[in-house]
């Protein structure tokens, strides 16, 4: 006679309604409850449904890939990240599951819990993820894409964003520009845990100091017509800048049309330095000069870590923390003075 749920609670020394609860996700349960249901489904091979099943087979074939739309955000920026992990996972065998769910951290549970995954992709990481929490709570391994304050127990890959402001500096310092103008995500971005912003920023200003240079920075927005206002008070507040850096996906989406419209010429009037990928340039048409983000590389090796992570814990190792050394494209939009 099969299995019942009755069984799993009798053998895990819960009650049905915790068996239930860890079948669905619905409801944290702790690790050492879940650990005996767990234990006591594989036991009974209780299998009610394709997740329980997963349970005792251990393998779905699906990569759970989690992210979050912010609003205040250039969403074509965060899409860009998600073709190559989809292309990286089908090219291993996975199917990716991509969860929007406003509550990831309860998504994380609920997909982990029942097993519906066997490994996830966590972008868009804050440095004080709260979504790391439910994930050490998983069997299923996980890598991040960007940088956490505590990465412990996860592979983890994000662009050195500090290496990409030195290059951007030092190139602006060859040419003998000595006075900067860095244009920033907008300030909330910072503040809820984007460490990219500050990584950028805190280098941008070591190096500028290094050569004596004169760097300021404006917060940018992502919407308009905050765009435009923070470029017009940056130019109006110094005129004496001959270079801008764009580190604001929806202000260089955007810098094309802006410079047109205000008759400012680059390079000749204005050198501009941004930092996007390739594929972003070309969907925007932008002629300028950047520090390559690199989604590409960054899905690949995040993706195909995780499923060795997945197939063979030993050959993975312990887990890494890398950070991706940037490409630069000289376009041409910054002259020499």
């Amino acid at each position: 006679m099969a299995a019942t749920i009755g069984d799993v609670a009798r053998a895990a020394g819960v009650s049905r309604s915790t068996v239930s609860y860890v079948l669905s996700g619905k409801r944290a349960i702790s690790a050492e409850t879940r650990e005996r249901i767990e234990a006591a489904i594989v036991e009974l091979g209780f299998t009610p449904n394709a997740g329980a099943r997963a349970l005792a087979t251990a393998h779905t074939s699906v990569l759970g890939l989690y992210l979050q739309f912010q609003e205040d955000e250039f969403a074509p920026a965060m899409l860009q990240y998600v073709l190559p992990v989809s292309t990286t996972a089908r090219a291993h065998g996975y199917d990716l599951l991509m969860v929007t769910d406003t509550d990831l951290a309860g998504a994380i549970r609920r997909t982990t819990a029942s097993h519906m995954v066997d490994g996830v992709v966590l972008l868009d990481v804050t440095y004080d993820d709260s979504r790391l929490a439910p994930l050490r709570e998983a069997r299923q391994p996980a890598v991040l894409i960007g940088y956490a304050r505590d990465s412990a127990g996860f592979d983890s890959y994000d662009l050195d964003f500090g290496e990409a402001a030195r290059m951007i500096v030092d190139h602006l310092s060859e040419r003998g520009h000595r006075e900067l103008i860095l244009i920033t995500p907008p300030d909330h971005v910072a503040d809820r845990g984007g460490s990219y912003v500050w990584r950028f920023r805190d280098a941008a200003f070591e190096r500028a100091a290094r050569y004596g240079l004169r760097l300021t920075v404006v917060a940018g927005d992502s919407r308009h017509p905050g765009i435009e206002h923070a470029l017009d008070r940056a130019l109006s507040d110094h005129p004496g800048a001959t270079a801008l850096i764009v580190h604001n996906d929806a202000t260089i989406a955007a810098l094309p049309r802006y410079l047109d419209e205000r008759g400012i010429r680059v390079p000749q009037d204005l050198s501009v330095v941004g930092v996007f990928s390739q594929e972003f340039g070309q969907s925007f048409s932008l002629p300028y000069t950047a520090v390559e983000s690199l989604p590409d590389r960054l899905g690949e090796l995040a993706v195909t870590q995780l499923v060795r992570r997945i197939t063979d814990p030993e050959a993975a190792g312990a887990p890494i923390v890398r950070l991706i050394e940037p490409g630069f494209s000289d376009r041409g939009s910054t002259r020499a003075l």
